[in-house]
């Protein structure tokens, strides 16, 4: 189960109260982290080589469908790379908005299993598996 970060939640809370538009990307990337990740989008470690790379989604209705009860939950499998080696124990995800470092997170979560990602393997989030909520 994933939250917002704080970036997203002042975007949000701007363009509803005065502020500033916020315009959604039109792709976002899920991380994967080895550490804990923080409200305000720190202490993300991502798995480094080993044909580790951030998973592309389209933003749009068919990946992400219409929200319930204050929750949203993906539509589709994400799925990344097969690793080549190993990428660690990992036991957070992120959601950015833009495939490289360096780049805003939008909101992320802890695993419900932290999972050893080992050379051969293939993570990926089932559909409705991937849930980001607000509390």
């Amino acid at each position: 189960m994933g939250s917002f970060t704080d970036y997203l939640e002042n975007k949000l809370l701007d363009h509803v109260f005065g502020g500033g538009d916020y315009s959604r990307p039109a792709t976002v990337y899920i991380a994967l982290s080895t550490t804990t990740i923080t409200d305000a989008g720190g202490n993300m470690t991502e798995p480094s080589g080993n044909n580790y790379s951030r998973v592309s989604v389209t933003n749009n209705p068919t990946n992400w469908p219409a929200a319930s009860g204050g929750a949203k939950a993906n539509g589709t499998a994400f799925t990344f790379p097969t690793a080549s080696g190993s990428w660690g124990q990992v036991i957070d995800f992120a959601i950015m908005d833009h495939i490289t470092a360096g780049t805003n997170m939008l909101g992320y979560g802890t695993l419900t299993t932290p999972k050893t990602i080992d050379s051969g393997d293939t993570a990926s989030f089932a559909i409705g598996d991937l849930d980001i909520t607000l509390t």
